[in-house]
């Protein structure tokens, strides 16, 4: 018995050696001994009880090359210690990837770059060899702009910026894109500060758009705005420039925080501009070419770089809610008037209309107050009417000055569009082009005449014919004035019995007294009670007051005997 117990002492310690064993080297790197190489293979003794064999292209470059030899020292991961042939599983592979994660780890936490090898493509990206290490890059995250081919990228050693790690999953995350930024940053940041404002420099067109074009400086780009590539005016930047041109610019502006640069062209030649006002004095008639049509009007290129506006209100003396286009079209040579120069705001206000005579001017010489003239009625309104008239101007004839004796808005009534009528000339404004005219000026005033000789003075007697008889009185008309007036009822008689305006008939003539004239509304009142009152007094004043004795009957029947003896 007592010599078993060695035995079973032994073999303890041999077992606890080998889990000693398996706890120290499995899964973890050690370094091993290279002992032969066998064909394809290398026995590699890693201080196990067996060697293990790894496959020589796990060595890369070393095996092709043929420097790895017996006896080298190398690092090797250690998988299993004993599989089911009895020999140990080894990955130099492996090794490699685990050294690799350990730097990467303290290379990311220092924010230093990586290089590595794009040597797949997967869904989304790409798969980058960090020195045995498999990291992804986006699609994104492969260039500054999108790449179409990235074959030429492909399996060349390259700088990397490892933006996530992840070791429990395995998961690395890298960017070529902000290596390039960063780079092209540093670059621009050098190219900015060897260039100066005002500097006159050459570049390449590298893109054009709508509003300018990007020129390469050699690294970094500027923007030639449209409007600074020449004076006169560029609708689009391809009509001077084209992609690939190498063109003669000046620095306008750095922003040095943006490393941003303003380029122009047309600084590089003299400014027409300077000494404009001698040059297109106010009232000077020149020849221009239409370039642009607006809205608001038409923009006309003078000489290369000098445009002035011809404002829609400066086109036509007549034409007032007309579109720009409809008188002028772009290209076309015009004559315009200088009416306005701006040399700070580089504006210059131009006329078309003042090339040609003012219509109204011309129309008040040709038609001075009181001629006659002849027209069409363009419109009505609630006013008056519009008659178009020599010239293309329009004349209107107010509501007042349409009859002398009716209200202007039942005559107006009588009027339609398109009839021609004729109109005497009241009055011309040429400042504020209008005319005025008036049709009953043409035709006899009879009120107004009558007015003027007194023969409607107030109290004057006019004798009337009946027209129509209504209950509040009776309408009449003047027999020699050819004036209508209406006697209410209160007015037919002095006697309250004979206020029937039934005891009137139509075209009997009766004598009335004028009580109230007025020349402007030319309305007239007449009355026959007034009239009786009137004569009455008279025949008072005449044969005397009541107080000699005669009664008012008697002085009234002496009255109508001598009236009757006159007779």
């Amino acid at each position: 018995m007592s010599e078993l117990n060695p035995n079973r002492d032994d073999f303890a310690s041999l077992l606890n050696e080998s889990f000693e064993e398996r706890d120290l080297a499995e899964g973890s790197v050690v370094k091993g001994i290279v002992t032969a190489i066998e064909k394809d293979m290398a026995i590699i003794d890693v201080g196990l009880k067996v060697e293990g064999r790894v496959p020589l292209k796990e060595f890369g470059a070393k095996a092709k090359d043929g420097t790895l030899k017996p006896g080298d020292e190398v690092e090797i991961y250690v998988e299993r210690i004993e599989n089911a042939l009895g020999e140990a599983v080894l990955s130099r592979e492996k090794a490699r990837r685990e050294e690799s994660w350990v730097k990467l780890e303290v290379k990311f936490a220092n924010g230093e770059r990586v290089e590595g090898v794009i040597f797949n493509q997967v869904k989304g990206g790409f798969t980058v060899d960090l020195d045995g290490a498999v990291a992804f890059l986006p699609r994104s995250q492969v260039d500054i702009r999108p790449i179409r081919d990235v074959s030429p990228l492909m399996h060349n050693p390259q700088p990397f910026e490892i933006l996530k790690m992840d070791k429990r999953r395995g998961n690395i995350v890298v960017s070529r894109r902000t290596v390039l930024e960063e780079s092209r940053a540093e670059q621009r940041s050098e190219i900015v500060q060897n260039l100066e404002e005002g500097q006159v420099v050459e570049g390449v067109v590298k893109n054009i758009t709508d509003y300018g074009a990007f020129v390469d400086l050699g690294g970094i780009d500027g923007l030639l705005h449209v409007t600074d590539m020449a004076w006169r005016r560029v609708n689009h930047p391809t009509e001077i420039l084209n992609i690939g041109q190498t063109v003669k610019v000046q620095i306008i502006r750095i922003n040095q925080e943006t490393h941003r640069i303003s380029l122009g062209m047309k600084q590089l030649e003299a400014d027409p501009w300077e000494g404009i006002g001698g040059k297109y004095p106010l009232g000077k008639k020149i020849t221009g070419t239409v370039t642009n049509i607006t809205d608001y009007g038409a923009f006309v290129e003078l000489e290369p770089g000098i445009e002035g506006l011809i404002h829609v209100s400066e086109m036509s003396w007549t034409k007032k809610n007309v579109h720009p286009g409809k008188i002028l079209s772009t290209t076309q040579e015009v004559d315009v008037v200088v009416l306005e120069v701006d040399p700070v705001k580089r504006r210059i206000s131009l006329g078309l209309k003042q090339t040609l005579e003012n219509p109204w001017e011309a129309f008040a010489r040709e038609h001075p107050v009181g001629s006659q003239v002849e027209g069409e009625v363009k419109n009505k309104t609630e006013f008056g009417l519009f008659i178009g008239l020599e010239g293309d101007v329009d004349g209107m004839v107010h509501l007042s000055d349409l009859d002398w004796n009716r209200p202007g808005e039942q005559v107006i009534e009588e009027y339609n569009r398109g009839d021609m009528v004729q109109a005497q000339v009241l009055d011309v404004d040429v400042e504020k082009e209008r005319i005025s005219l008036g049709i009953k000026q043409l035709g006899r005033d009879a009120i107004g005449e009558a007015a003027a000789s007194g023969e409607l003075r107030k109290n004057a007697v006019v004798t009337c014919e009946v027209t129509g008889i209504k209950d509040g009185g009776i309408e009449v008309k003047l027999v020699d004035h050819e004036f209508d007036a209406f006697i209410k009822r209160s007015d037919l008689s002095r006697d309250r019995d004979e206020q029937r305006p039934e005891r009137f008939s139509v075209g009997q003539k009766v004598d009335a007294r004028v009580t109230q004239f007025d020349k402007k509304t030319r309305r007239i009142t007449v009355s026959i009670k007034a009239l009786e009152i009137a004569e009455e007094k008279e025949a008072v004043a005449q044969f005397g007051s009541t107080d000699s004795g005669a009664s008012l009957g008697d002085i009234l029947g002496a009255a109508l005997k001598k009236q009757g003896k006159d007779d």
